[in-house]
């Protein structure tokens, strides 16, 4: 390899090791910082809410436990984990429980919703089974505006825009459609899919440098 390109590659390589070594504890407490309210407000209604689970919700081995350990579990994993996560504290080893838990919200209250947690406000024509637009379009095109899309948000659409026209003659639409517009959820794997890729990731990574109590409890144990 010539000088000039094993130089730039060293310098690369050099920049990058200071930007991990350095820097990776950024990452790691934007997502912790992200992450860890999330997941207390999320135990804490739990903890002091009813518990709604079923045992035929849950998929299997937690669907042989008893439903009131499955609820214990989940709420007290979710509320001790997002402080620990908080303070860097355990962040790998609580990085595992929660990313279970986050699977078994996915796969046993959203999965059949589909992919996004709030459903579509105006699908695409295009998205719509026997219009026209629909007939007229490509697989690419269609996979382009409708990754979204499904029965049940086509449906959760056709509702919300009922509501809307109710709110119309009804109400102040203007005031209730303010700060935000109105939606209807879908209660897709969206969020708890993005939650348990941002859990891999501190699984990875850990509570990083500096911003952590791993980092500064590593660094005692290293003095011992």
């Amino acid at each position: 390899m010539p000088n000039n390109v094993s130089a730039v590659v060293a310098s690369y390589d050099n920049i990058v090791g200071w930007i991990s070594t350095h820097l990776g504890g950024i990452v790691s407490i934007l997502l912790r910082l992200i992450l860890g309210p999330v997941l207390i407000a999320a135990g804490w209604e739990k903890i002091t809410g009813s518990n709604w689970l079923s045992q035929e919700m849950l998929p299997f081995p937690f669907s042989i436990l008893p439903v009131e350990l499955s609820w214990f579990l989940a709420s007290w994993t979710e509320f001790l984990g997002g402080i620990c996560l908080l303070l860097g504290l355990g962040t790998r080893l609580w990085a595992i429980p929660l990313a279970v838990t986050m699977w078994v919200a996915a796969v046993s209250v959203h999965w059949d919703n589909g992919w996004p947690a709030i459903a579509p406000s105006n699908p695409p024509a295009v998205c719509i089974p026997d219009s026209s637009a629909h007939q007229a379009s490509n697989v690419f095109e269609r996979y382009i505006k409708c990754y979204n899309v499904n029965e049940r948000t086509i449906e959760a659409s056709k509702r919300l825009d009922r509501a809307k026209s109710i709110l119309r003659k009804h109400g102040n639409f203007r005031y209730l459609n303010g700060s935000g517009s109105i939606v209807k959820l879908n209660s897709g794997i969206e969020f708890a899919a993005i939650y348990f890729v941002m859990i891999l990731a501190l699984l990875i990574i850990g509570g990083g440098r500096y911003f952590s109590l791993d980092y500064y409890i590593g660094l005692l144990l290293r003095r011992e």
